[in-house]
């Protein structure tokens, strides 16, 4: 199925809000894309940049949780280890979440699904 150029146009915001989400607008990206999602169509290439930025977008949210507990649990904000906890995170994990938006935003020009990615299913 060929997406027409409004659906290319709407699938690369939806990948800009997501990785805008992930940087520098937390929280307003997102709702960004909730209410992109209300403006969709089923099976549309719109709708899946849209899923996929959702589900990309609450897996780090789930990370950072996980991460924010691990660090409080095993030392508190008050232990050297925090500092290790935070730029371990930030340059392996949230590094990943970015460069996988920043991916999906480039695929999302040529209006093409992703080839291979476990959160595109």
């Amino acid at each position: 199925m060929k997406a027409d150029e409004s659906q290319i146009k709407r699938a690369s915001s939806a990948a800009l809000f997501s990785l805008l989400n992930l940087t520098v607008l937390p929280i307003i990206g997102f709702v960004a894309l909730l209410f992109m999602y209300l403006k969709t169509e089923p099976n549309t290439i719109d709708r899946y940049y849209i899923i996929l930025g959702i589900k990309t977008n609450v897996v780090a949210g789930v990370a950072l949780i996980v991460v924010t507990a691990v660090m409080i649990l095993l030392g508190g904000f008050t232990s050297p280890w925090t500092w290790v906890f935070v730029v371990s995170y930030f340059v392996f994990v949230h590094a990943l979440f970015i460069l996988f938006a920043t991916w999906t935003l480039t695929r999302s020009w040529t209006g093409e699904r992703l080839k291979k990615s476990f959160l595109s299913k």
